[in-house]
């Protein structure tokens, strides 16, 4: 039996619609061995993030997940509905804010409003698309926001989808 065959990827450049808001689930939940191995292997040694104790002396009593981690589980929760495959590039991050913190067992949800596209004036066939990514825990607190601009590929001549 042969049927259609579908592989999953992102979105090609003229399928962002500027304005439009993608909701990226399923959320993902942080553990303490998420923290723990972030921070050890990107040599982030802040003891809010390693050290249980002096942590606990602090005004949030506990440890906190590295924010980088939280950015760039903020990203990677939007790629494979937005830039699997289809993305040629990051360049750049123009904002990145953190209002909340997150902490071991939160859950991260993430979501991208595309704010602008254009082609590239100097790379045929491809565009430069801007996301506005906020991520969310659990309760609807917002814990990231990031400004990205990507260089995104059109969509192939001849590619009908």
């Amino acid at each position: 039996m042969t049927g259609k065959r579908i592989e999953q990827r992102g979105l090609y450049f003229e399928e962002f619609e500027e304005g439009a808001v993608y909701l990226h689930r399923p959320g993902r939940t942080v553990t303490e061995a998420d923290n723990v191995l972030f921070t050890t292997l990107t040599m982030n040694t802040q003891a809010l993030h390693l050290d249980a104790a002096w942590s606990a002396g602090t005004e949030f009593g506990e440890r906190l997940v590295n924010s980088m981690f939280t950015l760039s589980t903020l990203v990677g929760l939007s790629v494979a509905q937005l830039t699997m495959g289809t993305i040629v590039a990051n360049l750049g991050f123009s904002e990145v804010s953190f209002p909340a913190p997150v902490r071991i067992g939160d859950t991260l949800y993430a979501e991208t409003m595309i704010v602008s596209k254009r082609l590239s004036s100097s790379r045929p066939g491809q565009g430069i698309v801007q996301f506005a990514h906020t991520g969310r825990n659990q309760d609807g607190v917002v814990v990231a926001l990031a400004t990205r601009s990507t260089l995104m590929q059109c969509r192939p001549e001849g590619d009908a989808r």
